[in-house]
């Protein structure tokens, strides 16, 4: 082979070579991260750097990737397990806590497995947070007690880069007896309030019914005096009318007196109510009492006449 061509083709094969080494360089030195993670760097196995989301270099062969940390939001489940109240009520309570890595440094190098230490972590402060309340309290502040947990698992776990967002706890299974026995509670509870609203329903009917006889007492009272008021306005038009009636008659007589005709009338109707009032007496007594000259009817009647012109005259005066 001609020297040249050999020397050529050593040439082409350390080019190739070096084009080779220097795209491995390349490939090896820029890293792309993921969004929503983190890559922690170490350089000849101590921690160099924390590359975060995007165009990142790196030495190669010398620096490498010791951890790889998602930074997003994770849900964790905790096991069942078991608690005992602060009743001295033993339950079985499981959860899901929800957590995410706050600083990759401190979740790599702070702890060996930060998603078991949380865990673990979150039983513990579950029983111990159980603890300090009753029965009755598990189930009506579950909220507060989610809230306790959370705030007993952020504090415990700051060294480790953690931050715990939301503990739920999915069930409380509390033993059979304690069951049957808040099942017979509720009922009773139920049977109360029934009662409850019976007896309410019964005063408010006894209420609605005293009520309505006392509208119609009053009712009936209002129309009495209202019907009183009429027949008293009644009564004294009537008295009113007939006194009217009364004078109006009395002016006519009186009118009719003033004259000759009226003189004889008023005569003859004397006579015969003084001979009227005899027959009256006759009939009532056997006895009757007379004047000296009480049989003589005319004298009655002069007298009465004579009566009647002296009372005209002085009216006339």
């Amino acid at each position: 082979m001609d020297p040249i061509a050999q020397i050529l083709n050593m040439l082409f094969t350390v080019e190739a070579f070096l084009l080779i080494f220097v795209l491995v360089l390349l490939k090896s030195s820029v890293k792309f991260v993921p969004q929503n993670r983190a890559w922690l760097i170490e350089r000849f196995g101590k921690y160099q750097s924390t590359k975060e989301a995007g165009l990142n270099f790196i030495v190669p062969f010398v620096d490498r990737i010791a951890a790889d940390r998602s930074l997003k939001e994770q849900a964790q489940d905790v096991p069942s397990q078991s608690a005992i109240t602060k009743d001295n009520i033993s339950l079985i309570v499981d959860g899901v806590l929800y957590f995410r890595v706050l600083d990759p440094y401190k979740a790599t190098y702070g702890v060996d497995d930060y998603v078991f230490a949380v865990t673990q972590l979150s039983q513990t402060t579950m029983r111990s947070e159980l603890g300090k309340m009753e029965l009755d309290k598990t189930f009506e502040e579950r909220d507060l007690l989610n809230t306790n947990i959370v705030a007993a698992i952020n504090q415990a776990a700051e060294p480790w880069g953690i931050q715990v967002l939301r503990y739920e706890i999915k069930d409380i299974v509390p033993p059979q007896s304690v069951m049957e026995a808040m099942e017979a509670q509720m009922k009773a509870e139920r049977v109360k309030r029934a009662q409850i609203l019976e007896s309410e329903g019964d005063r408010q009917a006894n209420i609605n019914v005293a009520e309505g006889k006392k509208q119609a007492q009053v009712l009936a009272a209002e129309a009495e005096k209202a019907e009183q008021i009429l027949r008293a306005e009644g009564e004294a038009k009537a008295i009113i009318a007939v006194a009217e009636a009364q004078a109006d008659a009395l002016r006519k007589v009186g009118e009719a007196a003033d004259t000759e005709q009226g003189q004889k009338a008023i005569q003859l109707d004397l006579a015969s109510k003084a001979i009227a009032a005899k027959q009256a007496i006759a009939k009532e007594s056997s006895v009757v009492l007379l004047p000296d000259n009480g049989t003589d009817t005319s004298a009655m009647v002069a007298q009465a006449m004579s009566i009647i012109n002296t009372l005209n005259t002085k009216q006339k005066g």
